[in-house]
């Protein structure tokens, strides 16, 4: 049994930058154990499992696999599963993916007619759970506690469909210096309680307005170049934060450039009556390589 599989790297328009992901468009007939084998062997932050939709008026159904862990949503694998169906000419300009925390609308961003990425709308509202302390994600972290802003907000965990500790930080030295201590995170925040730690920092370089660091050790992934399903609430959390009732929200994160895989991220957010309702991810992707998997 063969099964053709693409791999892009997506956030990014340009090869051997952003996060790399695998995608089997036709994964028909693949058991679960198959696909965490796939995606263990791959050993890519995500690889993606196309199967045909529950519901004729969908596109598809999404399967997203960590190399330890099945995930419910996350951004750059939908970006990116979109690009390559694109690229095969099976789709339309809007996509809508199945997926375990919902429907997944994506549209395709085109240039001079050609498609070169895709933006996500986000399964699920904003939702804001527990703060933790500062201190904790300190030692979590490798920082000190001063190192931790505190000023807008406390470390907490949001979704927009996936759980993540969000963590701002006070420079950007402090970002580079970060290095999690599995350890520590395995102590106090199992797999069932968050995906990882997400940190985050105003930064005016590269031509962003934030920059971000991503780790998930616990999923296999001991730090993540783009991380879409954590930058879509990261948006919906600043505009929450905003004191503005209505408001339209965009910033562009940074992401991976400290480890050599630098991603551009587009993200937005709406506000409507002091309620976030809908958050948004997106980018260029970059095909890189085509192959065949022996299953057999």
């Amino acid at each position: 049994m063969q099964r053709q599989f693409t791999t892009v790297d997506v956030f990014t328009d340009r090869r051997f930058g952003g996060n790399p992901l695998a995608v089997l468009s036709d994964a028909e007939g693949l058991s679960a154990e198959q696909m965490q084998s796939i995606a263990a062997e791959f050993n890519l932050a995500e690889t993606t499992f196309v199967l045909p939709p529950r519901d004729s008026a969908h596109t598809a159904h999404v399967r997203i696999f960590t190399p330890k862990a099945e995930l419910p949503f996350a951004g750059h694998p939908n970006v990116g599963t979109a690009f390559v169906l694109a690229q095969a000419g099976n789709t339309g300009d809007r996509l809508v993916f199945e997926e375990k925390a919902g429907l997944v609308p994506i549209d395709l961003m085109r240039e001079q007619g050609k498609v070169v990425g895709a933006r996500v709308a986000a399964p699920q509202k904003l939702a804001i759970g527990e703060e933790l302390s500062a201190g904790l994600i300190a030692e979590m972290c490798s920082l000190a506690p001063d190192q931790i802003e505190t000023r807008n907000h406390r470390p907490l965990i949001a979704s927009c469909g996936i759980p993540l500790v969000f963590v701002e930080l006070t420079s950007r030295a402090a970002l580079a210096k970060a290095a999690v201590r599995t350890d520590v995170l395995a102590r106090h925040l199992p797999m069932e309680r968050a995906i990882g730690v997400h940190l985050y920092v105003a930064a005016s370089e590269h031509g962003v307005d934030i920059q971000s660091r991503m780790f998930a050790p616990l999923f296999g992934v001991p730090e993540d170049p783009a991380t879409g399903g954590a930058n879509v609430a990261l948006i919906g959390l600043l505009a929450h934060l905003r004191p503005e009732p209505d408001l339209s929200l965009s910033k562009t994160i940074g992401q991976g450039f400290d480890m050599g895989r630098p991603s551009i991220l587009k993200a937005s957010a709406e506000k409507k009556a002091g309620a976030v309702i809908t958050t948004y991810i997106g980018g260029h992707c970059v095909p890189m390589l085509r192959g065949t998997i022996d299953l057999s």
